[in-house]
């Protein structure tokens, strides 16, 4: 018998360590040459280890949210026979990394270590809580029309996870990813009977929800936010998207966010303030000609907010396909890291949610976050054509706004949203060239 040192590879440039988001193996599971081993997360992405060799799990790096080093053991696995250590770099490539040989008649092979101790320590404990879940009563077995592969099922059952709970990213089909996904959005995957309250649970907040944290504090702790409401009557821009939507053809559906995205990219020009990043540490704002719109999406995994570039280049149905696009890469995890930085102002939106008022939160280094709300009806004075008013049912949505206020004054960003209103309020200047 031997032992494999697996090494975390070198999984990006400039990247030195990464954040273990979860654990696919725990001490004494056996696994397969190209099994999952753990999903590691950097600044960028979020990579799947496999193992290059099979064999028995005898130690692991540590727990879910802990820091690895890229070189440092992240898995040892005991083999059959004897083995080479093949040096990190062979590992570059997480998803494809070269086997182990059996040993070689050149290099002598590396000595074993002495043999694991009968018990796992703590930090080598089940790494996924609700891996030692007991197993789900009969009737949660009763989801046979969701499309799964029997190893989807079977891990499924392992985790005390309904299946029919569960929403894949793709093609309606649930997949691992979508069980992660799951798992990494709820907190757990032990089963609840219908109606029983759980029993208190301390979550480790790890891998995207930690970035999320972080930044959020850091974007609280550095950024002097202020935020401003106006209310808007978007009678005649529902009464257009509808039309638009009548008359489409192949084209996406139009939903309010690309003719926001084009009120806000025909404002802009005038307010180069709002489109801009501040690099508080170099003193030093950056205002750009190219709007880079931020989206913020929210996925089973958490807040992400993937990037519609060069916005102001596309026309409504352009930004209606890139929309669902990104959503989609977005929920799955698919979305590229380019896809998923470079943004110049973000928008948020929080659909049928929406509110009446929000204070979203800077995604800092930018300057400014806007945020359309509802949608209600209500009924307003109206001119009546002959000097008087008359009662009217209408349709009015709040757009909030948040800003540095060390970059963007408070007169500025009122200006601003007052050219979108008016943008939106007269719907054919955002067809206009």
């Amino acid at each position: 018998m031997g032992r494999y040192v697996f090494k975390l590879p070198d999984i990006g440039e400039g990247i030195a360590e990464a954040e273990i988001v979860a654990w696919h193996v725990k001490v004494g599971d056996r696994v397969e040459e190209d099994g999952r081993l753990a999903d590691m997360m950097t600044d960028k992405a979020t990579v799947e280890m496999e193992s290059p060799v099979a064999g028995v799990v005898v130690e692991v790096a540590g727990e879910a949210g802990d820091v690895v080093a890229i070189g440092a053991p992240l898995v040892v696995i005991e083999v059959e026979g004897e083995v080479e250590q093949a040096p990190s770099e062979n590992h570059a490539k997480a998803v494809e990394p070269e086997p182990a040989k059996a040993a070689a008649p050149s290099p002598a092979p590396e000595p074993a270590p002495p043999p694991p101790p009968p018990a796992p320590k703590p930090a080598q404990a089940e790494p996924v809580e609700a891996r030692t879940q007991p197993k789900p009563p009969a009737h949660i077995h009763s989801h046979a029309k969701v499309q799964a592969s029997p190893a989807v099922r079977a891990r499924a059952i392992e985790l005390g996870i309904d299946l029919s709970d569960v929403r894949p990213a793709e093609d309606g089909r649930v997949r691992h990813a979508d069980l992660d996904a799951f798992l990494s959005y709820s907190g757990s995957g032990g089963y609840r009977a219908p109606g029983l309250k759980g029993e208190d649970q301390q979550v480790r907040v790890i891998g995207l929800r930690r970035r999320i944290a972080e930044n959020m504090a850091a974007s609280k702790r550095h950024i002097p936010h202020f935020s401003y409401v106006e209310e808007c009557d978007v009678t005649a821009l529902e009464a257009m998207r509808a039309q638009l939507n009548e008359h489409r053809g192949s084209k996406p559906k139009l939903t309010m966010l690309p003719l926001l995205i084009t009120a806000i990219c025909k404002a802009l020009p005038e307010f180069p303030m709002i489109n801009a990043r501040y690099d508080d540490e170099a003193g030093v704002v950056t205002r750009f000609a190219a709007v880079h719109l931020g989206l913020a999406a929210q996925t089973p995994a958490g807040l992400m907010v993937p990037v519609i570039r060069n916005a102001e280049g596309r026309n409504i149905w352009q930004l209606a396909s890139e929309i669902v696009r990104l959503a989609e890469a977005a929920r799955g995890g698919t979305a590229k890291s380019e896809e998923l930085s470079g943004s110049t102002m973000t928008i948020t939106s929080l659909g049928p949610l929406g509110g009446v008022a929000h204070t979203p939160v800077i995604n800092r280094p930018e300057v400014a976050i806007i945020g359309p709300n509802r949608i209600i009806e209500r009924p307003m004075f109206v001119p009546d054509g002959m000097g008087g008013e008359r009662i009217e049912k209408r349709k009015l949505m709040n757009i909030s706004i948040s800003c540095d206020h060390r970059v963007v004054d408070g007169w500025d960003a009122a200006s601003f949203v007052q050219a979108v209103k008016k943008l939106i309020e007269t719907p054919v200047l955002l067809l206009a060239n």
